[in-house]
């Protein structure tokens, strides 16, 4: 018996990427394809602002967790 054809997906050739182009240029045509291309473009960017500052929040977070002095043992609630 004989093994099973894997397909493996990779990153698209010149060839395929034409192809792709020509079927993303008839389902949506010509003229709305600057207006999609600006929507992705402002997405991605939207998509980096939002990781940015949960990533600043998260260094922020970590920031504030750590003692201001770890050799300064004063007691904070006194017994």
């Amino acid at each position: 018996m004989t093994p099973p054809i894997v397909i493996a997906w990779g990153m698209p050739s010149g060839g395929e990427l034409i192809i792709v182009f020509v079927i993303i240029l008839l389902l949506f045509g010509a003229k709305r394809l600057p207006e999609l291309a600006r929507s992705l473009g402002q997405a991605k960017k939207e998509f980096q602002k939002a990781t940015r500052e949960a990533s600043d929040e998260i260094t922020k977070l970590a920031d504030n967790d750590k003692p201001a002095n770890p050799n300064n043992k004063t007691d904070v609630h006194p017994q």
